[in-house]
């Protein structure tokens, strides 16, 4: 008898001719099927362990997006519906992956594969804790109960020596910032280990709090070989950290599952690496996919790059993700979307215009190192930025009426970074 609890997957697809038949050969390769007969391949294995095609519709012809040995001048595009027996993971998440997620970008006969939308049953979900900390604790480790989060990075991201690291986390700790982050690059270079970032880092933080009564966090970034993680992340602990950070693609969601078993903090979780598998739109993975595995994992931060950044998400698709990490999914606490890349006073208003939330990690690098009149400043004007977008009020007139009281912060800001002022 069939098991009826199954994981739904949604993909978009190219094939050379019927793309039915491309679905059943997807369905096959990554269940119970292959691509002849096999002995032993009965039918009760088929009915218990295949998987299903439920669902396909066509899209229309189209040049193929991939390259394969196979050279077709067209395809045809579709969007197809698959369910598979939960039985054949259980509930492990790796597992998982592989099965929805694994060799199937490899056939040849596929033009375009790419993993939209991922529905999970609650037997699958309950088998993993999720956040421990997400927005809520983290709020109460920082004790910023309201607004927006403002964060940096240690800029610049790789070369400081101790002094410099110790000058830099000085400045930002005594401006009162919430959260600093080491860069994805810094991990323990001879010139500038962990051991001695952590001794530093929290001992200027210390003595920052008890000048300005304000908690900064710092993200400790622990990525490096599997078998020293344990290690990393105790040392930080013991050492007064409050927080570590993992480059989880470049780990594995694996390596996250690990750390989140033993976290004593909360797991600030980088993406650098995932846009290898998710900047096509015909391969690879969709962004709010991969964060379902990230916070079964454990991710309490999670990285959504930001409006108007750098990168090369639309603004579109960036609310679309940072939307995707608040909806209700699996256990835990929700994640805090972390925003980067350019983020500055003049993408607060779009930002918030679009989501309507202030649970949110805004780290500015340049948006705060570089401000005119320093770290401070560049801290202030965030803040600032951030209440006039919540009141409604243009960047411009928040600017011109605080510099005309004698603080001219965020009208710096919005002349060094190109803000509408």
């Amino acid at each position: 008898m069939r098991d009826t609890r199954h994981v739904t997957a949604t993909y978009y697809i190219e094939s050379d001719g019927d793309p039915s038949r491309a679905a059943a050969l997807l369905a096959g390769e990554q269940s119970s099927g292959t691509f002849v007969d096999v002995p032993n391949e009965s039918d009760r294995i088929r009915e218990q362990h295949g998987a299903q095609v439920r669902c396909i519709r066509e899209l229309g012809s189209v040049p193929p997006s991939l390259p394969s040995r196979l050279k077709p001048e067209r395809v045809t595009a579709a969007e197809i519906l698959i369910e598979f027996p939960v039985r054949n993971v259980g509930t492990d998440l790796a597992t998982l992956i592989t099965m929805v997620a694994g060799n199937l970008f490899e056939l040849g006969g596929l033009y375009a594969c790419r993993l939209q939308a991922l529905d999970l049953p609650e037997e699958f979900t309950s088998g993993h804790p999720g956040p421990a900390y997400g927005v809520g604790r983290t709020r109460d480790l920082i004790d910023r109960p309201t607004g927006a989060l403002i964060g940096t990075i240690v800029k610049p991201n790789v070369g400081l020596v101790e002094d410099e690291f110790r000058s830099v986390v000085r400045e930002l700790a005594m401006a009162g910032i919430d959260f600093i982050k080491d860069d994805e690059l810094m991990t323990n270079p001879s010139y500038l280990p962990l051991e001695t970032r952590v001794r530093v880092a929290t001992e200027e933080i210390r003595a920052a709090e008890q000048m300005t009564g304000k908690s900064t966090m710092f993200a400790f970034n622990i990525t490096g070989d599997l078998a020293g993680l344990r290690s990393r992340h105790d040392f930080v602990v013991e050492a007064g950290g409050t927080c570590v950070m993992l480059n989880v693609p470049i780990m594995g969601i694996p390596a996250l599952e690990l750390l989140r078993s033993f976290a004593a903090v909360p797991i600030h979780a980088h993406r650098a690496g995932l846009a290898g598998a998710m900047r096509h739109p015909a391969l690879g993975v969709d962004y709010r996919v991969w964060q379902k595995f990230a916070r079964l994992a454990g991710a309490d931060h999670i990285h959504v790059s930001g409006l108007g950044s750098k990168f090369y998400e639309r603004d579109e698709q960036v609310t679309t993700n940072i939307r995707s990490l608040q909806e209700s999914f699996g256990p835990g606490e929700s994640p805090l979307p972390t925003l980067s890349s350019g983020q500055n006073v003049g993408t607060i208003a779009p930002t918030y215009q679009a989501l309507e939330s202030t649970d949110l990690l805004m780290l500015a690098g340049g948006g705060i190192a570089a401000h005119p009149g320093g770290p401070t400043a560049g801290v202030r004007s965030l803040r600032q930025a951030w209440d006039a977008a919540i009141g409604g009020r243009p960047l411009s007139d928040a600017a011109r009426s605080l510099e005309a009281d004698g603080d001219p912060a965020l009208a710096q800001a919005a002349a060094a970074f190109g803000a509408a002022r």
